[in-house]
């Protein structure tokens, strides 16, 4: 029964404290694995567009693991490493009631060893003897009693301590399937999107813009662009500004050979111009 008990004290306590220093493990290796998903994010964003959504989806996958990693931590905390910290606590309760079997045993020896020396010394004392011998019968009651006692106490828990610990092992290794089974799970999509990047669009894009051309993925309008000469608020060119006055020249010089009619149309899609003008100045005021 001694044996029992310290075997347990022994094991059980390296059982906790390395079952402790693994999930503190686990918790850390969750740590890292947060940073690296914010380093990735990070590193994304100064990418082309395809590297950038797959480092974003690859970051989030690998967070979504770091939830399940953190249900895992939480799990083992609760399921394995408390149960097996409440056992320091009855292991020094048995010890307790083995000493006091001990103790108990121990005074069953002295009073028979009284007794036989009373025999021995003086076989004629019968009144001592008498007495010796109650004490001896009172002790091994005790004793005996006591020892009852102390088996059931140890079957008692040595049948808890062994249910304990399938259960204990049980939970740990379900906790550990459950996360990897949820990882492989996460990591194969995490795997599929990597698997999917699109390597030559990105090192076209990038070699586009490498010659200062945009490719055609997220392609927009240079802002020095000179502005087309559709639009009808955009500045002529000099050479159309030239164009323009001498033809105003020779328009004045022979304004009185225009019909009246022209003159007026003229001057109507003259106006008209203005106005238009006007109205896309006043709109881009606003």
């Amino acid at each position: 029964m001694e044996s029992t008990v310290t075997n347990a004290e022994k094991y059980f306590g390296h059982f906790c404290s390395l079952l402790a220093a693994y999930t503190r493990k686990t918790a850390r290796l969750r740590d890292k694995a947060d940073q690296l998903v914010k380093q990735l994010v990070d590193f994304a964003n100064t990418e082309n567009p395809e590297m950038r959504a797959t480092l974003r989806n690859f970051a989030e996958e690998l967070a979504r693991v770091q939830d399940y990693r953190q249900a895992q931590v939480e799990r083992l905390e609760t399921k394995v490493v408390t149960p097996l910290k409440f056992y320091g606590p009855q292991i020094k309760q048995t010890r307790a009631e083995i000493k006091k079997c001990k103790h108990i045993r121990s005074n069953e020896i002295k009073q028979l060893e009284k007794l036989d020396k009373l025999r021995q010394k003086s076989p004629s004392d019968r009144q001592m003897i008498s007495q010796a011998e109650t004490g001896v019968q009172k002790a091994s009651a005790d004793a005996s009693r006591t020892t009852h006692q102390l088996e059931e106490t140890v079957d008692a828990f040595q049948t808890q301590k062994l249910k304990d610990l399938q259960k204990i092992f049980l939970d740990f290794v379900t906790i550990e399937m459950v996360f990897h089974a949820k990882a492989v799970e996460v990591y194969s999509s995490a795997f599929q999107t990597l698997e999917n990047y699109d390597l030559e669009g990105d090192l076209q894009d990038f070699r586009a813009k490498m010659r200062g051309v945009y490719g055609q993925k997220d392609a927009r309008p240079r802002r020095d662009t000179a502005p087309s000469a559709a639009v009808p608020w955009s500045r002529p060119s000099q050479s159309a500004q030239s164009t323009t006055r001498s033809q105003r020249k020779e328009e004045e010089a022979s304004e009185d050979d225009f019909p009246e009619e022209e003159l007026e149309e003229e001057d109507l899609g003259g106006w008209d111009r203005d106005s238009i003008n006007g109205m896309r100045t006043s709109k881009s005021r606003k």
